[in-house]
Protein backbone atom coordinates (compact mmCIF):
# COMPACT_ATOMS: atom_id res chain seq x y z
CA UNK A 1 0.00 0.00 0.00
CA UNK A 2 1.15 3.65 -0.44
CA UNK A 3 1.99 4.21 2.98
CA UNK A 4 5.46 5.00 4.75
CA UNK A 5 5.07 2.75 7.18
CA UNK A 6 2.34 -0.22 8.67
CA UNK A 7 2.57 1.19 12.10
CA UNK A 8 3.45 4.16 13.99
CA UNK A 9 4.14 3.71 17.65
CA UNK A 10 4.71 7.64 19.68
CA UNK A 11 7.26 7.16 22.23
CA UNK A 12 9.87 5.06 22.93
CA UNK A 13 9.42 4.28 26.76
CA UNK A 14 8.53 0.69 28.28
CA UNK A 15 5.35 -0.14 26.33
CA UNK A 16 6.43 1.90 23.28
CA UNK A 17 9.63 -0.54 22.62
CA UNK A 18 7.32 -3.61 23.64
CA UNK A 19 4.97 -2.66 21.12
CA UNK A 20 7.40 -2.07 18.25
CA UNK A 21 8.99 -5.30 18.91
CA UNK A 22 5.66 -7.04 18.70
CA UNK A 23 4.68 -5.29 15.55
CA UNK A 24 7.90 -5.74 13.61
CA UNK A 25 7.92 -9.73 14.44
CA UNK A 26 4.76 -9.49 12.88
CA UNK A 27 5.95 -8.40 9.76
CA UNK A 28 5.28 -4.94 10.20
CA UNK A 29 7.53 -1.86 9.46
CA UNK A 30 7.61 0.39 11.97
CA UNK A 31 8.50 3.92 12.73
CA UNK A 32 8.97 5.14 16.52
CA UNK A 33 8.65 8.54 17.20
CA UNK A 34 9.80 9.90 20.40
CA UNK A 35 10.09 13.53 21.88
CA UNK A 36 13.81 12.75 23.93
CA UNK A 37 17.14 12.14 23.21
CA UNK A 38 17.49 8.71 23.69
CA UNK A 39 14.93 6.06 24.48
CA UNK A 40 13.78 4.51 27.35
CA UNK A 41 11.18 6.71 28.96
CA UNK A 42 10.15 6.54 32.38
CA UNK A 43 10.83 2.90 32.66
CA UNK A 44 14.79 3.58 32.46
CA UNK A 45 14.02 6.00 34.87
CA UNK A 46 12.58 3.50 37.41
CA UNK A 47 13.44 0.99 40.20
CA UNK A 48 12.87 -1.99 37.82
CA UNK A 49 10.28 -3.72 39.20
CA UNK A 50 7.82 -6.48 37.43
CA UNK A 51 4.67 -6.88 39.06
CA UNK A 52 3.52 -10.55 38.47
CA UNK A 53 2.72 -13.86 39.51
CA UNK A 54 2.63 -17.70 39.03
CA UNK A 55 6.17 -16.96 36.85
CA UNK A 56 9.09 -19.09 36.85
CA UNK A 57 11.53 -17.03 39.82
CA UNK A 58 8.49 -17.64 41.93
CA UNK A 59 8.39 -21.18 41.30
CA UNK A 60 12.26 -21.29 41.46
CA UNK A 61 11.97 -19.82 44.70
CA UNK A 62 9.11 -22.33 46.52
CA UNK A 63 6.29 -19.82 46.05
CA UNK A 64 2.79 -20.77 45.13
CA UNK A 65 0.94 -17.86 43.17
CA UNK A 66 -1.42 -17.69 40.13
CA UNK A 67 -2.73 -14.61 38.28
CA UNK A 68 -6.29 -15.69 39.41
CA UNK A 69 -5.24 -14.95 42.63
CA UNK A 70 -3.16 -11.84 41.66
CA UNK A 71 -6.48 -10.66 39.94
CA UNK A 72 -8.56 -10.65 42.88
CA UNK A 73 -6.18 -9.13 44.90
CA UNK A 74 -6.01 -6.05 42.73
CA UNK A 75 -9.93 -5.69 43.11
CA UNK A 76 -9.97 -6.05 46.81
CA UNK A 77 -7.28 -3.62 47.14
CA UNK A 78 -8.82 -1.34 44.82
CA UNK A 79 -12.68 -1.46 46.05
CA UNK A 80 -13.05 -2.72 42.88
CA UNK A 81 -12.74 1.13 41.58
CA UNK A 82 -11.20 -0.06 38.23
CA UNK A 83 -11.97 -1.85 34.57
CA UNK A 84 -12.03 -5.47 35.91
CA UNK A 85 -11.82 -6.82 32.03
CA UNK A 86 -8.56 -4.36 32.04
CA UNK A 87 -7.04 -5.54 35.34
CA UNK A 88 -7.77 -9.57 34.19
CA UNK A 89 -5.99 -9.21 30.97
CA UNK A 90 -2.97 -7.20 32.97
CA UNK A 91 -2.51 -10.13 34.91
CA UNK A 92 -2.97 -12.60 33.13
CA UNK A 93 -0.35 -11.45 30.54
CA UNK A 94 1.63 -10.27 33.07
CA UNK A 95 3.13 -13.44 34.04
CA UNK A 96 3.93 -14.50 29.65
CA UNK A 97 5.14 -10.96 29.59
CA UNK A 98 7.62 -11.58 32.09
CA UNK A 99 8.55 -14.73 30.63
CA UNK A 100 9.28 -12.78 27.86
CA UNK A 101 11.40 -10.32 29.06
CA UNK A 102 13.67 -12.97 30.28
CA UNK A 103 13.63 -14.72 27.06
CA UNK A 104 14.87 -11.25 25.73
CA UNK A 105 17.98 -11.16 28.44
CA UNK A 106 16.51 -9.43 30.91
CA UNK A 107 18.17 -10.68 34.49
CA UNK A 108 16.04 -10.99 37.65
CA UNK A 109 17.54 -12.47 40.12
CA UNK A 110 15.88 -14.50 42.43
CA UNK A 111 17.30 -12.54 45.63
CA UNK A 112 15.76 -9.31 43.89
CA UNK A 113 11.98 -11.01 44.43
CA UNK A 114 10.31 -9.61 46.90
CA UNK A 115 6.80 -8.42 48.73
CA UNK A 116 6.03 -5.53 46.60
CA UNK A 117 2.22 -4.94 47.77
CA UNK A 118 0.20 -4.98 51.01
CA UNK A 119 -0.30 -8.79 49.81
CA UNK A 120 2.79 -10.42 51.54
CA UNK A 121 3.56 -12.55 48.82
CA UNK A 122 6.91 -11.78 46.98
CA UNK A 123 5.25 -10.82 43.61
CA UNK A 124 7.67 -7.67 42.51
CA UNK A 125 10.50 -8.80 40.00
CA UNK A 126 13.36 -6.65 40.72
CA UNK A 127 15.51 -6.43 37.65
CA UNK A 128 19.56 -6.99 38.10
CA UNK A 129 19.91 -3.26 36.24
CA UNK A 130 16.61 -1.62 37.41
CA UNK A 131 14.64 0.28 35.01
CA UNK A 132 17.78 0.89 32.34
CA UNK A 133 18.36 -3.12 32.05
CA UNK A 134 14.98 -3.27 31.02
CA UNK A 135 14.92 -0.21 28.45
CA UNK A 136 18.32 -1.18 26.84
CA UNK A 137 17.07 -5.22 26.17
CA UNK A 138 13.86 -3.85 24.85
CA UNK A 139 15.79 -1.41 22.58
CA UNK A 140 18.38 -4.04 21.47
CA UNK A 141 15.70 -6.74 20.95
CA UNK A 142 14.89 -4.39 18.05
CA UNK A 143 18.55 -4.71 16.02
CA UNK A 144 17.99 -6.58 12.92
CA UNK A 145 13.74 -5.55 12.75
CA UNK A 146 12.36 -3.17 11.04
CA UNK A 147 12.10 -0.48 13.14
CA UNK A 148 13.43 3.27 12.62
CA UNK A 149 13.37 5.62 15.51
CA UNK A 150 13.14 9.17 15.26
CA UNK A 151 14.08 11.14 18.36
CA UNK A 152 13.82 14.53 19.76
CA UNK A 153 10.64 14.90 17.44
CA UNK A 154 6.97 15.35 18.96
CA UNK A 155 3.69 14.94 17.54
CA UNK A 156 1.22 17.03 16.92
CA UNK A 157 -1.92 15.70 15.39
CA UNK A 158 -3.40 12.16 14.21
CA UNK A 159 -3.81 12.27 10.64
CA UNK A 160 -7.35 10.56 9.79
CA UNK A 161 -8.37 9.32 6.32
CA UNK A 162 -11.91 8.04 5.46
CA UNK A 163 -12.64 7.82 9.08
CA UNK A 164 -9.59 6.26 10.51
CA UNK A 165 -6.49 7.04 12.12
CA UNK A 166 -3.75 6.85 9.25
CA UNK A 167 -0.69 8.47 10.19
CA UNK A 168 0.91 11.07 12.05
CA UNK A 169 1.56 14.90 11.17
CA UNK A 170 5.45 15.59 13.42
CA UNK A 171 7.68 18.39 13.43
CA UNK A 172 5.33 19.82 10.83
CA UNK A 173 6.11 16.38 8.83
CA UNK A 174 3.05 14.04 7.51
CA UNK A 175 3.85 10.59 7.83
CA UNK A 176 1.21 7.82 7.11
CA UNK A 177 0.83 4.69 8.53
CA UNK A 178 -1.62 1.70 8.31
CA UNK A 179 -2.30 1.89 12.26
CA UNK A 180 -0.79 4.26 15.22
CA UNK A 181 0.05 3.14 19.20
CA UNK A 182 0.13 5.90 21.51
CA UNK A 183 2.31 5.35 24.15
CA UNK A 184 3.99 8.76 25.13
CA UNK A 185 4.23 8.20 28.95
CA UNK A 186 1.70 10.14 31.65
CA UNK A 187 1.23 13.76 31.95
CA UNK A 188 2.99 13.99 35.18
CA UNK A 189 5.45 16.99 34.00
CA UNK A 190 2.61 18.92 32.57
CA UNK A 191 1.46 20.97 35.40
CA UNK A 192 -1.98 22.41 33.25
CA UNK A 193 -2.77 18.73 33.22
CA UNK A 194 -1.85 17.63 36.76
CA UNK A 195 -4.48 20.55 37.27
CA UNK A 196 -7.01 19.35 35.13
CA UNK A 197 -6.74 15.14 35.75
CA UNK A 198 -4.49 14.38 38.72
CA UNK A 199 -5.99 17.79 41.08
CA UNK A 200 -4.92 15.61 44.10
CA UNK A 201 -1.49 16.00 43.12
CA UNK A 202 -1.77 19.60 41.60
CA UNK A 203 -3.19 20.81 45.76
CA UNK A 204 0.55 20.76 46.66
CA UNK A 205 1.66 23.66 44.53
CA UNK A 206 5.04 23.87 44.31
CA UNK A 207 6.30 20.96 46.69
CA UNK A 208 4.96 18.54 44.05
CA UNK A 209 7.51 17.21 41.45
CA UNK A 210 7.24 14.04 39.26
CA UNK A 211 10.06 11.31 39.07
CA UNK A 212 9.44 10.05 35.48
CA UNK A 213 11.09 11.08 32.62
CA UNK A 214 10.29 15.22 31.87
CA UNK A 215 9.22 14.50 28.29
CA UNK A 216 5.76 12.89 30.05
CA UNK A 217 3.51 15.89 29.05
CA UNK A 218 0.53 14.10 28.22
CA UNK A 219 1.16 14.37 24.47
CA UNK A 220 -0.87 11.23 24.09
CA UNK A 221 -4.07 12.27 25.79
CA UNK A 222 -4.18 15.32 24.11
CA UNK A 223 -3.62 14.47 20.38
CA UNK A 224 -6.15 11.68 21.43
CA UNK A 225 -8.91 13.68 22.46
CA UNK A 226 -8.54 16.10 19.78
CA UNK A 227 -9.87 12.70 17.85
CA UNK A 228 -12.86 12.25 20.91
CA UNK A 229 -10.95 9.93 22.60
CA UNK A 230 -12.36 9.14 26.07
CA UNK A 231 -10.64 9.87 29.33
CA UNK A 232 -10.75 7.58 32.31
CA UNK A 233 -11.58 8.86 36.22
CA UNK A 234 -9.67 11.44 36.81
CA UNK A 235 -7.12 11.14 40.06
CA UNK A 236 -5.68 8.20 39.47
CA UNK A 237 -1.91 8.02 39.87
CA UNK A 238 0.87 7.40 43.22
CA UNK A 239 1.86 10.16 45.43
CA UNK A 240 4.62 9.56 47.61
CA UNK A 241 4.95 10.82 51.10
CA UNK A 242 7.67 13.61 51.57
CA UNK A 243 8.59 16.18 53.97
CA UNK A 244 9.61 18.21 50.78
CA UNK A 245 13.14 19.30 52.46
CA UNK A 246 14.73 18.47 49.23
CA UNK A 247 13.66 16.95 45.60
CA UNK A 248 15.20 13.86 46.31
CA UNK A 249 13.25 10.34 46.00
CA UNK A 250 12.59 8.92 49.17
CA UNK A 251 10.29 5.51 48.45
CA UNK A 252 9.69 4.93 52.50
CA UNK A 253 10.02 7.22 55.77
CA UNK A 254 11.84 5.80 58.58
CA UNK A 255 9.22 3.14 60.09
CA UNK A 256 10.31 4.10 63.79
CA UNK A 257 8.37 7.22 63.11
CA UNK A 258 5.03 8.06 64.78
CA UNK A 259 2.46 9.83 62.35
CA UNK A 260 -0.08 11.78 63.89
CA UNK A 261 -2.45 13.65 62.49
CA UNK A 262 -3.96 17.61 63.12
CA UNK A 263 -5.75 16.27 66.18
CA UNK A 264 -2.64 14.82 67.57
CA UNK A 265 -3.47 10.99 66.90
CA UNK A 266 -1.67 8.21 65.31
CA UNK A 267 -3.68 7.37 62.10
CA UNK A 268 -1.50 3.68 60.80
CA UNK A 269 0.92 1.40 61.17
CA UNK A 270 3.59 3.63 60.26
CA UNK A 271 5.95 0.93 58.61
CA UNK A 272 3.21 0.01 55.69
CA UNK A 273 3.19 0.00 52.25
CA UNK A 274 3.75 3.54 50.89
CA UNK A 275 0.81 3.05 48.59
CA UNK A 276 -1.44 2.71 51.86
CA UNK A 277 -0.01 5.71 53.26
CA UNK A 278 -0.12 8.08 50.93
CA UNK A 279 -3.98 7.19 50.37
CA UNK A 280 -4.58 7.17 53.61
CA UNK A 281 -3.27 11.18 53.85
CA UNK A 282 -6.05 12.26 51.34
CA UNK A 283 -8.38 10.87 54.27
CA UNK A 284 -6.91 13.43 56.82
CA UNK A 285 -7.28 17.50 57.31
CA UNK A 286 -5.05 19.18 54.74
CA UNK A 287 -4.10 15.97 53.25
CA UNK A 288 -1.21 16.11 56.00
CA UNK A 289 0.05 14.73 59.08
CA UNK A 290 3.09 14.93 61.14
CA UNK A 291 6.63 13.41 61.76
CA UNK A 292 7.48 13.08 65.23
CA UNK A 293 10.44 12.04 66.70
CA UNK A 294 12.59 12.76 69.79
CA UNK A 295 16.30 13.93 70.77
CA UNK A 296 17.83 9.67 70.57
CA UNK A 297 15.68 9.02 67.53
CA UNK A 298 17.95 11.92 65.53
CA UNK A 299 20.84 10.51 66.91
CA UNK A 300 20.63 7.29 65.86
CA UNK A 301 18.99 7.89 62.26
CA UNK A 302 20.57 6.30 59.40
CA UNK A 303 18.68 5.05 56.77
CA UNK A 304 19.70 3.67 53.11
CA UNK A 305 16.92 4.12 51.83
CA UNK A 306 15.79 7.62 53.43
CA UNK A 307 18.91 9.42 53.23
CA UNK A 308 17.59 12.74 54.08
CA UNK A 309 16.38 11.24 57.71
CA UNK A 310 20.26 10.59 58.80
CA UNK A 311 21.15 12.13 62.00
CA UNK A 312 23.35 15.51 60.70
CA UNK A 313 20.68 15.80 57.72
CA UNK A 314 17.77 15.94 60.63
CA UNK A 315 19.92 18.49 62.55
CA UNK A 316 20.80 20.42 59.01
CA UNK A 317 17.32 20.67 58.44
CA UNK A 318 15.94 21.54 61.82
CA UNK A 319 19.06 23.96 61.89
CA UNK A 320 17.23 25.12 59.01
CA UNK A 321 13.94 25.55 60.01
CA UNK A 322 12.29 22.60 58.24
CA UNK A 323 11.96 20.62 61.08
CA UNK A 324 9.94 21.98 63.75
CA UNK A 325 11.96 21.39 67.68
CA UNK A 326 11.01 22.54 71.35
CA UNK A 327 11.64 21.33 74.41
CA UNK A 328 8.08 20.38 75.26
CA UNK A 329 5.59 18.37 73.45
CA UNK A 330 3.28 21.33 74.15
CA UNK A 331 5.58 23.52 72.73
CA UNK A 332 5.95 21.14 69.47
CA UNK A 333 2.69 20.92 69.60
CA UNK A 334 2.17 24.82 69.35
CA UNK A 335 4.60 25.08 66.67
CA UNK A 336 2.96 22.53 64.55
CA UNK A 337 -0.66 23.59 65.13
CA UNK A 338 -1.83 20.58 66.63
CA UNK A 339 -4.10 19.58 69.87
CA UNK A 340 -1.32 19.18 72.67
CA UNK A 341 -3.30 17.31 74.91
CA UNK A 342 -3.86 14.47 72.64
CA UNK A 343 -0.38 15.05 71.15
CA UNK A 344 0.70 14.04 74.74
CA UNK A 345 -1.74 10.94 74.97
CA UNK A 346 -0.67 9.63 71.61
CA UNK A 347 2.92 10.30 72.68
CA UNK A 348 2.14 8.33 76.00
CA UNK A 349 1.05 5.16 74.52
CA UNK A 350 3.74 4.80 71.71
CA UNK A 351 5.73 5.23 74.80
CA UNK A 352 4.35 2.38 76.47
CA UNK A 353 4.35 0.61 72.85
CA UNK A 354 8.10 0.94 72.65
CA UNK A 355 8.86 -0.23 76.61
CA UNK A 356 6.62 -3.36 75.83
CA UNK A 357 7.52 -4.53 72.77
CA UNK A 358 3.71 -4.17 71.87
CA UNK A 359 1.68 -1.90 69.27
CA UNK A 360 -1.28 -2.44 71.37
CA UNK A 361 -3.45 0.01 68.65
CA UNK A 362 -1.84 -0.21 65.09
CA UNK A 363 0.41 -3.35 65.85
CA UNK A 364 3.45 -2.08 64.11
CA UNK A 365 6.54 -4.48 64.44
CA UNK A 366 8.48 -4.44 67.90
CA UNK A 367 12.16 -3.37 65.92
CA UNK A 368 10.32 -0.32 64.79
CA UNK A 369 8.88 1.06 68.29
CA UNK A 370 11.38 3.83 69.96
CA UNK A 371 10.37 5.91 72.93
CA UNK A 372 9.73 9.66 72.63
CA UNK A 373 10.78 11.01 75.60
CA UNK A 374 14.54 12.55 75.18
CA UNK A 375 14.21 16.36 74.39
CA UNK A 376 14.62 18.28 72.11
CA UNK A 377 11.14 17.01 70.90
CA UNK A 378 11.01 17.02 66.20
CA UNK A 379 8.14 17.02 64.03
CA UNK A 380 7.84 17.17 60.32
CA UNK A 381 5.10 18.58 57.94
CA UNK A 382 4.23 15.41 55.20
CA UNK A 383 2.39 15.37 52.30
CA UNK A 384 1.79 13.23 49.27
CA UNK A 385 3.50 15.20 47.03
CA UNK A 386 5.86 13.17 44.75
CA UNK A 387 4.43 12.45 42.05
CA UNK A 388 5.46 9.00 40.62
CA UNK A 389 3.31 8.32 37.69
CA UNK A 390 -0.36 9.12 36.24
CA UNK A 391 -2.92 6.59 36.48
CA UNK A 392 -5.71 8.93 34.58
CA UNK A 393 -5.47 8.41 30.53
CA UNK A 394 -7.10 7.43 26.98
CA UNK A 395 -10.03 4.49 28.07
CA UNK A 396 -8.81 1.56 26.16
CA UNK A 397 -10.82 -2.04 25.64
CA UNK A 398 -8.68 -5.19 26.89
CA UNK A 399 -7.33 -4.81 22.89
CA UNK A 400 -5.58 -2.28 23.39
CA UNK A 401 -7.81 -0.39 21.27
CA UNK A 402 -8.47 3.93 22.06
CA UNK A 403 -12.02 4.06 22.36
CA UNK A 404 -13.89 6.97 21.57
CA UNK A 405 -16.37 8.97 24.52
CA UNK A 406 -19.37 6.38 23.61
CA UNK A 407 -17.00 3.66 24.22
CA UNK A 408 -16.64 2.48 20.45
CA UNK A 409 -13.16 1.91 18.60
CA UNK A 410 -11.16 3.97 16.55
CA UNK A 411 -9.90 2.57 13.97
CA UNK A 412 -5.99 2.19 13.42
CA UNK A 413 -5.76 3.94 17.03
CA UNK A 414 -3.95 1.96 19.80
CA UNK A 415 -2.69 2.80 23.11
CA UNK A 416 -0.56 1.50 26.11
CA UNK A 417 1.42 2.32 29.14
CA UNK A 418 1.21 5.49 31.21
CA UNK A 419 -0.52 7.26 28.17
CA UNK A 420 -3.77 4.98 28.98
CA UNK A 421 -6.53 4.56 32.46
CA UNK A 422 -8.41 2.08 33.62
CA UNK A 423 -6.56 -0.41 35.34
CA UNK A 424 -5.23 1.59 38.35
CA UNK A 425 -7.81 2.64 41.22
CA UNK A 426 -7.35 4.47 44.46
CA UNK A 427 -4.29 2.25 46.09
CA UNK A 428 -1.14 1.16 44.20
CA UNK A 429 -1.82 -2.60 44.18
CA UNK A 430 2.35 -2.97 44.73
CA UNK A 431 5.95 -1.88 43.58
CA UNK A 432 6.33 -2.62 39.33
CA UNK A 433 2.25 -2.47 38.41
CA UNK A 434 3.22 0.37 36.54
CA UNK A 435 5.69 -1.40 34.43
CA UNK A 436 3.78 -4.58 33.85
CA UNK A 437 1.06 -2.55 32.53
CA UNK A 438 4.23 -0.92 30.09
CA UNK A 439 4.81 -4.21 28.91
CA UNK A 440 1.47 -6.16 28.39
CA UNK A 441 -0.29 -3.66 26.93
CA UNK A 442 2.39 -2.72 25.02
CA UNK A 443 2.85 -6.09 23.70
CA UNK A 444 -1.14 -6.49 23.19
CA UNK A 445 -1.08 -2.82 21.05
CA UNK A 446 2.09 -4.03 19.11
CA UNK A 447 0.29 -6.79 18.06
CA UNK A 448 -2.92 -5.74 17.31
CA UNK A 449 -1.80 -2.97 15.65
CA UNK A 450 0.62 -5.16 12.65
CA UNK A 451 -2.66 -7.51 12.17
CA UNK A 452 -5.02 -4.39 11.68
CA UNK A 453 -2.25 -2.78 9.19
CA UNK A 454 -1.36 -5.77 7.55
CA UNK A 455 -4.93 -8.16 7.62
Amino acid sequence: MDRDYDVIVVGAGGAGLAAAHMAAQAGARVLMVEAGDKAGGSTALSGGVFYAAGTSLQRRAGIEDTPEALYRYYLHINQYKLDPALVRRLCHDATPAFEWLVGLGVDFPEENLYCSGVDKIRRGHRARGHGAEIAEVLEGSLSGLAVDMALRSRVQELLVEDGRVAGILVEGDRVTAGAVVLASGGFGANRQLLAELYPTAAAQGELSWYIGSPHSQGDGIRIGRRLGAGITRPDRGLLLMTPGWEKELETYLPPWLIHVTHEGRRFVDESCEYSILSELLNEQTARECFAIFDEAARREARSATAPNWSADRLAHFAARGQVAQADTLEGLAAQLGIDAATLATTVAAANRAAETGRDAHFFKPAEHLKPISTPPFYGARIRPAIVCWTGTGLRIDTEARVLDQADRPIAGLYAAGETTGGMFGPCYAGGGASIGNAIVFGRVAGSNAAAEARP
